[in-house]
């Protein structure tokens, strides 16, 4: 996504950058997935994650 909010990891700060000014650090994302009621994986990604 070209112009979606980011959040560095290091000193939590908001960027719309791929790399912090502040600490040179790369950025996440802070946006969730997209949800699909007709995911064919989901089964598996909850069973995955309540292990």
């Amino acid at each position: 996504m070209r112009f979606q909010l980011k959040k560095c990891s290091k000193c939590k700060k908001y960027t719309l950058k791929d790399i912090c000014k502040e600490c040179d650090e790369k950025t996440n994302g802070v946006h969730p997935a997209k949800f699909s009621p007709d995911d064919k994986y989901l089964r598996y990604r909850i069973a995955e994650k309540n292990k």
